[in-house]
């Protein structure tokens, strides 16, 4: 069942049914000020940091789903409704959402009066900006009461939701005229301030939560709205909210535009304050002054819808398959910036709270998104480099306000330093700025600072120095699996599984890494052999070699390669195993590390993949599923089976099998397993299915699950990026290298022609594949027969690429 439809001429998709299996969410920003905004007008707002700089309120697991938004009540001659369904629920005669990229616009229609509300943060401002246009379709007059309403959250999201004895005493705002400000704690710690603000007149306004709604009433039917007036309360200390009432007429025919800017301001100390407790305004004033007008609200959107237009311009196909198609070049490319944004910090799913910017997934989200915004992608480097330790390890998450590393989790995931010659090594095949190398980073945010070129050599060393009794690198708190806990035994209830490493000298190792290692370890000999580290490649081959001898030795199993070793010294993801034979995690990265290719192995692995893993809705994780707690293994084993880590289908590790396929030449195979998990393809099993059909989800429940095909964790989630670089460098094939685009594809059988378009390095590549019966694949430039990385001198020249594919 679909509950919408994609318009891809406007890159959007149209939500029909307000009621959709979860909240089906979109997010607003490029720059500090993000939002995330559900299809029914719910969610929250924050600058840079989720967690400490927190806006607008959100109730995380609430009951009913996805209460408290920026809302509008419609009090219509005494019907009241809102423009989204919720919060008010009254039925609709229409309703549609659409969302965009970074704009959301949501229409109700009852008794022939349209509701219109678009929300967006326009580029380069520290706010939101939110129109609601009214529309009177019928032949008489109408007389009207709008309520707004926004609930403001005391800055830090933590302390907001715990420490009410202090936070029901703190809340202070202000009124001036038509805006409404939060000032919570500005006259003492703090340099910032937000407003809500709505450019025309007020009848009245609120900004104390209890006045509006009355005690004992939710947001679906405000004390206020339902009288039809307001308190003009004032929240000296209590619950901060922001409301205005306005009123008017409407006559027949006639439309109505109003424009509300919820903003961030930060003042320099001395610059506080324009005369005792009378806050600085100044900046306040004059974003307000930028969205006075419709004119002003349109010309943001378009520079905004051109941006994203420019941004998404640098990869796109035309395949003849509409879903391969859109999701290549719109979701899955808009997916990743989001990913970039928020690493796995704030969704739906994600609190902000709990979890920071990852290490080893801000790492990973780089490949999918440095040939869209390169200069971001250097940047994120050069922080996570700053949040590396002096032995090569890292911590497992900083703080985006900050840039500080996490010490609440600290480190010790034994696979995290490695992903940082990944990103390296991504950045500068797609761009050939080699200068990262000698760019400049402290470790642990202090002290003396070191090239780049010196934190990704201690990231491969930290696996050369840090080897298990079989000469397999040991695994720590955890490799790239959170839950594989092989050295924190954890019998006590709320004890987190990740940071009770209490196997002291914990041996456990990890055949993960161990092909984590061979592979990124290469690109670190081939960033020493462009540099004219002679000495260092060849003494870092040694170590690789060694690691691929240890893989043969210690990591195969006879049908696939192990996954590990446990604490004492048992095999982990063997047939030797009840439970927990095969893991899909190593047989990805051995296989993609080039190891079993020349003797048959990783066929044979790829052959058990497919009869043990493989299922209509993806590959799972493992299999057969834990069904009972096993101490030694720790959190894998405590979920339910078919869900996340035990035996779901964790979709972040599929695209590592489809390239697998594709090293293979299995080209069918691949797009088949690519299709599984891909949301576009799942449209039509919505209702199943739960997630936006419009972007990628974390988790998919397996075989052993009580519901099949069922997804959790939108949004946030490697699959983005590990997918748009699985379908673009691997299955279409257009692959940068530090040399120049190479293209290798492995597209379906199915497909006999298709067309790409690709910039980089300043260049246009327009490339066009066909099939033609017999003779090997050929490439040609401007006409000619060429071999090699396709040219990629000059700037600004576009070259026509015609790659001739096998019938």
């Amino acid at each position: 069942m679909k509950f919408g439809y994609f318009d891809d001429d406007n890159r959007e998709y149209v939500i029909t049914q307000p009621r959709t299996p979860y909240p089906w969410i979109n997010y607003l920003g490029t720059g500090g000020f993000f939002s995330l905004i559900s299809n029914t007008g719910g969610g929250y707002s924050f600058f840079k940091d989720a967690r400490l700089r927190r806006i607008t309120r959100n109730r995380y697991n609430n009951v009913p789903l996805d209460d408290g938004g920026k809302y509008f009540y419609i009090n219509d001659g005494g019907e009241i409704w809102s423009p989204g369904w919720k919060p008010v629920k009254k039925e609709l005669d229409s309703y549609s959402c659409r969302h965009g990229l970074g704009y959301t616009k949501i229409t109700g229609r009852l008794n022939q009066l349209e509701a219109e509300v678009l929300y967006f943060v326009p580029l380069d401002f520290d706010g939101e900006v939110i129109r609601l246009k009214l529309v009177n379709h019928g032949e008489t007059q109408k007389v009207l009461k709008i309520h707004s309403l926004a609930e403001w959250a005391l800055w830090d999201a933590l302390d907001d939701m715990t420490n009410f004895q202090r936070n029901y005493s703190t809340g202070e705002v202000d009124i001036d005229g038509s805006c409404l400000y939060h000032k919570t704690e500005y006259r003492e710690r703090r340099n910032h301030y937000a407003f809500y603000s709505v450019n025309a007149e007020v009848s009245g306004f609120d900004t104390d939560r209890e006045a509006f709604l009355g005690m004992y009433n939710g947001f679906d039917a405000p004390e206020m709205v339902v009288k039809g007036s307001s308190n003009n309360s004032v929240a000296h200390g209590w619950s901060p909210i922001a409301s205005h009432f306005l009123e008017f007429d409407l006559k027949a025919g006639e439309e109505k535009e109003l424009i509300f800017v919820l903003g961030y301001v930060e003042n320099q100390q001395e610059e506080k304050f324009v005369a005792p407790g009378v806050i600085n305004k100044t900046k306040a004033n004059r974003m307000i002054s930028q969205f006075n007008s419709s004119e002003q609200v349109v010309a943001a959107l378009d520079a905004l819808k051109l941006f994203w237009s420019s941004l998404l311009g640098n990869y796109q196909v035309q395949s003849g398959d509409e879903k391969l198609d859109r999701m290549v070049n719109i979701w899955n490319q808009y997916q990743c910036v989001i990913t970039y944004f928020f690493s796995r910090s704030t969704s739906y799913f994600e609190s902000g709270i709990g979890r920071g910017m990852g290490f080893r997934d801000s790492n990973q989200d780089i490949i999918g998104m440095v040939h869209l915004a390169p200069e971001l992608a250097r940047q994120r480097i050069i922080d996570l480099a700053s949040t590396q330790l002096e032995d090569g390890s890292a911590y497992h998450q900083y703080q985006p306000l900050t840039k500080k590393g996490n010490q609440e989790v600290g480190g010790n995931f034994n696979d995290d330093p490695l992903w940082l010659i990944l990103s390296v090594s991504a950045y500068i095949k797609e761009t050939g700025d080699w200068t990262l190398l000698s760019q400049l980073a402290p470790f642990n945010n202090e002290g003396e600072e070191f090239p780049i070129f010196e934190h990704i050599k201690r990231s491969f060393y930290h696996v050369v120095n840090n080897l298990g009794p079989h000469k397999l690198p040991l695994i720590g708190r955890a490799d790239w699996n959170d839950c594989l806990n092989l050295n924190c035994f954890s019998e006590k209830p709320g004890e987190s599984f990740q940071t009770t490493e209490n196997k002291k000298g914990g041996i456990a190792e990890s055949v993960m890494i161990a092909g984590l290692f061979v592979l990124y370890g290469e690109e670190f000999a081939k960033i020493c052999d462009h540099t004219n580290k002679e000495d260092e490649a060849q003494q870092a081959r040694i170590h690789i070699d060694e690691m691929r001898q240890a893989i043969d030795q210690h990591g195969w199993d006879g049908e696939w390669f192990l996954r590990a070793y446990d604490f004492f010294g048992n095999k982990v993801g063997s047939n030797e195993n009840e439970e927990g034979k095969i893991f899909i995690e190593s047989q990805g990265f051995c296989i993609m590390a080039g190891v079993g290719i020349e003797d048959g192995r990783a066929a044979k692995a790829l052959q058990s993949v497919e009869e043990k893993l493989a299922t209509p809705f993806g590959i799972v994780l493992l299999n057969p599923a834990y069904t009972t707690y096993h101490l030694n293994l720790g959190e894998i084993s405590t979920y339910p089976p078919g869900y996340k880590e035990n035996a779901g289908i964790f979709c972040h590790n599929n695209p590592w099998i489809i390239i697998a396929e594709t090293m293979l030449g299995h080209a069918d195979k691949a797009f088949d397993y690519y299709t599984r998990i891909t949301p576009a393809y799942l449209e039509e099993i919505s209702d199943l299915h739960k997630t936006e059909p419009y972007v990628y989800s974390q988790m998919i429940a397996g075989k052993d699950a009580a519901t099949p095909g069922q997804a959790k964790n939108s949004w946030l989630t490697g699959t983005a990026a590990w997918n748009f670089y699985t379908v673009s460098q691997y299955i279409l094939g257009i692959r940068p290298d530090y040399d120049g685009l190479t293209i290798v594809p492995s597209i379906p059988s199915s497909m006999n022609e298709l067309s790409l378009t690709r910039k980089y390095r300043g260049n246009t590549y327009h490339i066009k594949m066909i099939r033609k019966a017999g003779g090997n694949q050929q490439c040609f430039v401007d006409g000619q027969k060429w071999d090699g990385p396709l040219p990629c001198e000059g700037n600004g020249i576009a070259y026509d690429i015609l790659i001739t594919l096998n019938q």
